[in-house]
């Protein structure tokens, strides 16, 4: 049968979708017996005796590896090795895996093609697809052809010690030109003792290629992946074995996983906003009769949120249309339908087996720095745009009353408290109702205390000095209102104590006073909400204590007897409980009905103030923060729920989870220069809004494991789904619905030609102080685990980490203001996984610096943490960033495996954000 080959761009990672069990013919194939979630087929090769095309010329090899399918007889390239320098025995680091999602059998064929690389800069055929209408020859490329072998899977797998030795044969299948060594790798399985039948000089040291390695413990809690597929989407899997400092093997998975949480929670958010922005233009109409000039701003602003409302609906729609996506593209960073997205959202992973260690997970998040590439950066980002606005809005007062931030941020959360309290109250007074017809004293008294305790969140929503101003503006804002200059704020005592007056303006004072307005009325009405619900809880009281149950009273809460209309309440046995709690809950609805009709009206206008002023750069302006923040949640929740799903079983972090909360890292790699500035600006903006998300862990009552979003934009919960068998492990406060808080931090770094330039010649202060303020969050969260986490745990944690020692160390790095000081990464990254927390690595694209800083913290983690040996750091670097995951990334990317460097670039980047030769040129990012 005639073998046609066939490239595929992507070195064969993206499956094929077509391949069955079954030919056409209905022949049967084997399928490979594994353990769910694990990899069907693991191993590595080398070679021996390889013999050279020209006599005394020092090979240096890689074996292209190609699948032949039994279904179709086509062969498809899949990966490659490394290329290793200068021997006739190369042993290669970087093996083969076969996800468990690729459709490979038993009789599936794999061809083993081996190359001598003659100049690495031009060796780029493996990276290309090379078509029957386009065969040209692997010397004109940089390489030149060995020999080839292959073997069926069968084969390898019922051989014996599951290894396979191999002749390579030139094209001819006539002369053989040496061997190749196949080895299965089964990672954690233990192996008696160490295998001599393979060995290879390292470094002058005999290894061995079996490896002896101690069982593995859980790591990652096997059950809970399936559930973890359901957020991630489309591994992309390498596999690499090092040699440690005392010539043992360590295997490496790295795995890089798309997110459909990368549209999801966009979705869910933009969702959000359409709510909030609908429900906020339904109370600006429902203002009520306003003087002409402001029915005019009204009017305005009401015409601008709607056409902001209806844009939110169009991007919506368009995102829906996106349905199973899972992956925004670099080159798609600009696109207006899909600005709402992450930039190339991934879960970085590593999976290191050491001997004599623990099995180890190290994750990042990757992801193109949160910004509004749409939107531009002509006038620099979220950081500088929310600064200027305010500065120009606090000196500019002729239309309108200026309140400050905080007032606008308190009056959105007072009307959003509102809007959840006044129903929750109303049910609870109907469940009151309901237990005084059942005349139930037990649940007549636990309907009081859930009435009691939402009515008085009721009414201290109301204390703010806000609502009161906000009345008087708005009465004297109604037709007819006569404007006298206001009093000074000494004449009044509750205004002289109040820090939340608005400013005085230009041409208008802040607040109208109107001679006829009762400054009282508010008082009295706020009030009488707690004075109805003292009659209710007296009656109760009365109630039950006739009734036999115990002694009552007609206090209110100060122990003082309330004369209103406790005094009043008669009750008499038998009667009808219902009768006599009716017209007393009626009362206390009707009340707070009054409040909360002044109280909507009165802060709905404190908004009108807010958007009133500068249309529509103030809603040009929210859209480039919801944008900004909407990349940022997507990548924190996967974030959040890969931590949780790993760290599952693990009772620190529990409890830390619900005593603490999660400290959340993020490694900028953005310059200071040109539009960079604009991206950190907005980057700031939207990590730093991350403070504003909980987090709350639910059980899962169906299939849909998605994230639930909920809130308001000053105030978000992500419910996080979780199967039974995973909710039950978890502490009970957290089963209870407690919720979980998040502690961003960003640390930024410019580290290419452009930062150089910044560094000269421009101004890095932004990057300085962004690094200071975060380092002092950073140290807040260190002082609150410190103090809240208990003192066995916090005794031990001591004993194995020396925190403060890394944080003092982390400070002076920042005060040194050192050109390109990637210590400050370093230094960051380490006290962030010590402290259990979430890192993310992000630049422009999350593509050509990332894949740098995330291949060299690897590497540098298992030279710290797992006894990389020395002589090795590089070239497992090399083979991470030429053959590993990032190279892949690139791939999926701009369809081309090269970063996106030039020399002259590379020339300013510090030495080991350095890509290997031949990995990088000219491409479109």
């Amino acid at each position: 049968m005639e073998i046609k080959e066939e490239g595929t761009s992507e070195e064969g990672q993206h499956f094929l979708s077509t391949a069955q069990a079954n030919d056409s013919d209905g022949t049967q194939f084997t399928s490979i017996q594994k353990s769910a979630n694990e990899p069907q087929l693991e191993f590595i090769l080398a070679c021996k005796d390889l013999v050279a095309p020209v006599r005394d010329r020092k090979l240096n090899t890689l074996v292209q590896i190609s699948v032949i399918h039994p279904a179709e007889q086509s062969l498809t390239r899949y990966s490659s090795t490394e290329i290793v320098e200068g021997t006739r025995d190369p042993l290669f680091l970087t093996g083969v895996i076969f996800p468990s999602e690729y459709p490979i059998y038993e009789e599936t064929k794999i061809k083993l093609t081996v190359y001598d690389v003659k100049d690495k800069a031009l060796d780029t055929v493996r990276t290309s697809v090379l078509s029957e209408h386009n065969k040209e020859s692997p010397s004109e490329v940089g390489r030149s052809f060995l020999g080839y072998a292959s073997f069926k899977v069968g084969e390898l797998l019922k051989s014996k010690e599951q290894l396979l030795s191999l002749s390579l044969r030139t094209s001819d299948g006539g002369k053989v030109v040496g061997t190749i060594e196949v080895i299965v790798v089964k990672m954690g399985e233990i192996e008696d003792g160490e295998a001599d039948h393979i060995t290879t000089d390292v470094q002058g040291q005999k290894c061995a290629l079996v490896y002896e390695c101690t069982a593995p413990e859980s790591v990652s809690g096997k059950d809970n992946l399936s559930f973890l597929n359901a957020v991630l989407k489309n591994p992309v899997c390498k596999l690499y074995r090092f040699p440690t400092s005392d010539n043992k093997w360590m295997q490496i998975r790295e795995q890089m996983s798309e997110s459909v949480l990368s549209f999801h929670i966009p979705k869910e958010l933009i969702s959000l906003h359409i709510k909030e922005d609908l429900c906020r233009n339904q109370e600006l109409k429902e203002l009520g009769e306003l003087s002409p000039h402001w029915d005019n701003l009204r009017k305005n602003v009401l015409t601008h949120c709607d056409q902001m409302v209806n844009m939110y609906q169009d991007i919506l729609s368009e995102l829906i249309k996106e349905t199973g996506s899972s992956f925004k593209s670099s080159s798609s960073k600009g696109d207006k339908t899909l600005e709402f997205v992450p930039v190339n959202l991934h879960l970085q992973r590593m999976h290191v087996h050491s001997p004599h260690l623990k099995d180890a997970l190290y994750d990042v998040i990757t992801v193109g720095a949160p910004a509004a590439h749409f939107q531009g950066f002509k006038n620099g980002g979220l950081r500088k745009l929310l600064h200027r606005f305010e500065t120009e809005r606090r000196n500019t007062g002729y239309q309108f009353i200026y309140y400050s931030p905080e007032n606008t941020a308190k009056a959105k959360e007072v009307l959003s408290n509102i809007n959840q309290l006044q129903p929750l109250i109303a049910t609870h007074a109907d469940l009151l109702l309901n237990s005084a017809s059942q005349r139930s004293p037990d649940s007549l008294k636990n309907s009081l205390k859930m009435l009691s305790e939402k009515t008085e969140l009721f009414v201290h929503a109301f204390k703010d000095q806000l609502v009161r101003s906000a009345l008087l503006a708005l009465y004297t804002a109604r037709p007819g209102g006569i404007l006298k200059k206001p009093p000074s704020p000494k004449s009044s005592p509750e205004e002289s104590h109040s820090q939340d007056q608005p400013l005085p303006m230009k041409r208008q004072d802040s607040i109208p006073h109107h001679s006829d307005y009762d400054e009282e009325e508010w008082d009295r009405v706020w009030a009488n909400v707690g004075k109805s619900l003292n009659c209710v809880i007296a009656m109760v009281d009365k109630l039950i204590e006739r009734d036999g149950g115990s002694e009552g009273s007609s206090c209110d809460k100060d122990g003082e007897k309330d004369p209103s209309r406790a005094d009043s309440i008669t009750s008499h046995p038998r009667e009808d409980w219902y009768e006599q709690l009716h017209p007393l809950i009626l009362a206390l609805k009707d009340c707070m009905g009054e409040v909360v009709s002044r109280a909507k009206q009165s802060l709905t206008f404190v908004l009108l103030q807010e958007l009133a002023y500068s249309l529509p750069q103030c809603l040009m302006l929210t859209l480039r923060r919801d944008i900004v923040f909407s990349q940022a949640l997507a990548g924190l929740v996967c974030g959040f729920i890969i931590k949780l799903h790993t760290s599952l079983h693990d009772p620190d972090f529990l409890q830390q989870l619900h005593t603490v909360g999660l400290i959340v890292q993020y490694e900028g790699l953005l310059s200071t220069y040109s539009d960079e500035i604009g991206m950190l600006e907005d980057m700031a903006v939207g990590i730093s809004d991350l403070k504003k998300v909980a987090f709350k862990i639910i059980e899962a009552k169906s299939n849909d494991v998605l994230p639930v979003i909920t809130g308001r934009r000053e105030h978000y919960v992500v419910e996080v789904k979780v199967p039974a068998r995973m909710f039950e492990v978890l502490p009970l406060p957290i089963r209870e619905g407690q919720l979980l808080h998040v502690y961003p931090v960003l640390f930024n770094v410019g580290i290419n030609e452009q930062q150089t330039l910044a560094e000269r010649f421009g101004d890095v202060s932004l990057q300085e102080t962004i690094n200071q303020e975060n380092f002092e969050l950073l140290k807040e969260y260190y002082a609150v685990f410190m103090e809240k986490m208990p003192p066995d745990y916090i005794s031990h944690f001591q004993e194995q980490n020396d925190l403060k020692g890394l944080l003092e160390n982390l400070h002076q790095n920042i005060q040194a203001k050192k050109r390109k000081n990637v210590e400050i990464m370093w230094l960051a990254a380490t006290i962030c996984r010590k402290l259990n927390g979430i890192r993310f690595t992000c630049c422009k694209s999350a593509k050509d610096r990332t894949s740098m800083s995330v291949t060299l913290e690897q590497c540098s983690i298992l030279r710290d943490e797992h006894q990389l040996h020395k002589d090795f750091f590089i070239r497992a670097l090399d083979c991470m960033r030429r053959e590993g995951c990032r190279i892949e990334n690139v791939l999926k990317n701009i369809k081309c495996r090269k970063y996106a460097f030039n020399m002259l670039q590379l020339m300013a980047f510090p030495k080991y954000y350095r890509p290997p030769e031949g990995t990088y040129g000219k491409a479109d990012t």
